[in-house]
């Protein structure tokens, strides 16, 4: 008689899994770091005190600085458009759906924290001499653009007026960077603004 086969063991919830945990603490603490000091000046000794993991257990999830790099810089593009879809999802209807990537702008650029994109900043550090962190440099600028063209283009105006709302957003990240201000949001809101209304005749 064929023996039973043995079911395979259940996944452990991400919730519990205690490798999950570590790694959420550690990748907060260099999140945090990374984005306030640059990812050059951080050391890995300062993840560690940071984060409160052991430097060897540091080293058996990530077997370098830049795979820690990478790995911040995807879960925070992942945050970041599920947090740019969903309030673009709750204004009432698709041209108030444009003006809502500038009030979510505005939020962002009024945290106390903001030091611009975090991804140009890792590119202007390490993207010409590291090919990871350029990969997802391209990677979340890729998707950000497609995310606000889509906006535009799902609100009835052509490519070239989408083209041009999503230079005006990345301009005003680089103003209130520059600017230590959340003004340029609005600035780029009226910008767009007049574009919408010109496409519109």
């Amino acid at each position: 008689m064929p023996t039973a086969p043995v079911p395979a063991p259940s996944p452990v919830p991400a919730a519990e899994d205690p490798a999950h945990e570590i790694r959420v603490r550690l990748l907060d603490a260099a999140e945090q770091a990374f984005y306030a000091r640059g990812i050059q000046a951080v050391g890995m000794d300062r993840l560690r005190t940071a984060s409160g993991v052991p430097l060897k257990r540091i080293y058996q999830l990530y077997a370098s600085k830049d795979d820690v790099v990478c790995a911040f810089l995807q879960r925070r593009h992942e945050r970041m458009m599920g947090a740019i879809r969903g309030h673009v999802a709750r204004a009432d209807g698709p041209e108030q759906r444009v003006f809502a990537l500038f009030d979510w702008l505005h939020g962002w650029f009024s945290e106390p924290d903001f030091r611009g994109c975090a991804w140009m900043n890792a590119y202007g550090e390490l993207g010409p001499t590291n090919a990871a962190v350029a990969a997802e440099v391209h990677h979340h600028k890729d998707g950000f653009r497609e995310l606000l063209t889509g906006t535009v283009r799902d609100a009835g105006y052509p490519a070239a007026v989408a083209d041009a709302v999503y230079l005006l957003v990345e301009g005003a990240v680089v103003a209130a960077q520059l600017r230590h201000s959340a003004e340029p949001a609005n600035e780029a809101r009226r910008g767009a603004e007049i574009l919408l209304g010109g496409a519109r005749g």
